[in-house]
């Protein structure tokens, strides 16, 4: 019984977006040019469920690049409409179209010559009539057994919010770096860390001259103990790198390696990454080529620094 309940809760919400997804068009397009355009902030306004609908979309827009934030409407009528400024856009959120709080800043809303876009379910009703833009946000039903609490209607301007969020966010051209900038913190701040967050620089980089013999490569190596050094020219630019593997292979074959040079045994063409890259992205090159570490280069093809693979595991990166 009580599973049966549930997923008729979740179909019919899923319905509802279903239905939703069909109504979109040149309403939805007007919408995203008005915030797109918008040369301040996206503001979110609502009572109730959809005040904390209201708030969710807001911080979804925040995050993905669009400055917003939430007005209360109550708090609004006693003072708090100073928050807004004349080059903001408003979205208002109500089912009905008709929440006296929200219908009550609708006149102050005009005379400060601020764009709106409605989410209501009545594209007909007093808010909708008055938006510059109203998206229909209406749903069959509610999934309330009495079809009263707002369920499925909240789940539908819930989505349509998402819907012009990520959409914008899509036409802006926002990347993961833009992203890593905005959300520093928590799991996701470590899955968005950079690599100049993490590399090695300074003495910490394991780095030796074309001409040096074997024992200081191996020296050096042991000494930074990352199983890599960089092998640079005269102008301390980087041209190769040694790993153990490559020692190791260089054993195998035979002879002595005591008077072998650095420019002798490495590889040259090393792998490299940019140090604004994330820390996930110099994961995947090192997966893609199997190798441990990467160098980060100047333009001057300097070395700046190292990554160890250890070290983006160690930042739990992944």
């Amino acid at each position: 019984m009580d599973i049966e309940e549930a997923r008729r809760v979740l179909l019919i919400e899923a319905e509802a977006i279903r239905c939703m997804a069909d109504r979109i068009g040149e309403e939805f397009i007007r919408a995203l040019e008005l915030i797109e355009n918008c040369p301040g902030r996206v503001v979110l306004t609502g009572m109730g469920k959809s005040g904390l609908v209201g708030r969710k979309i807001a911080s979804t827009f925040a995050s993905t690049g669009a400055p917003a934030f939430f007005l209360h409407p109550a708090e609004a009528v006693h003072g708090d409409i100073g928050m807004l400024s004349r080059d903001d856009v408003v979205i208002i959120l109500s089912k009905s179209g008709e929440t006296k709080e929200v219908i009550e800043l609708l006149p102050t809303f005009k005379r400060m010559g601020l764009k709106m876009i409605a989410l209501t379910g009545a594209p007909d009703s007093t808010l909708g009539k008055a938006a510059d833009v109203a998206l229909d946000t209406s749903v069959k039903e509610e999934a309330c057994p009495l079809n009263l609490a707002p369920t499925a209607s909240s789940t539908a301007a819930l989505a349509m919010g998402d819907a012009l969020a990520i959409t914008l966010f899509k036409r802006r051209g926002f990347t993961e770096e833009d992203f890593a900038s905005l959300h520093p913190g928590g799991a996701l701040g470590r899955r968005l860390l950079r690599v100049k967050d993490l590399m090695h620089t300074g003495e910490e980089m394991p780095i030796v001259a074309e001409k040096e013999k074997f024992e200081k490569i191996l020296l050096e190596m042991s000494a930074k103990r990352m199983g890599h050094t960089g092998v640079v020219d005269k102008k301390g630019k980087l041209v190769g790198v040694i790993t153990d593997g490559d020692l190791r292979r260089a054993l195998a074959g035979g002879g002595s390696l005591s008077d072998k040079t650095a420019k002798e045994l490495m590889t040259p063409n090393p792998k490299q990454v940019a140090g604004d890259a994330l820390a996930a992205r110099a994961l995947k090159i090192m997966e893609s080529h199997s190798i441990t570490a990467l160098f980060i280069m100047d333009d001057s093809k300097i070395p700046e620094g190292i990554i160890h693979l250890h070290d983006i595991l160690k930042a739990g990166v992944v």
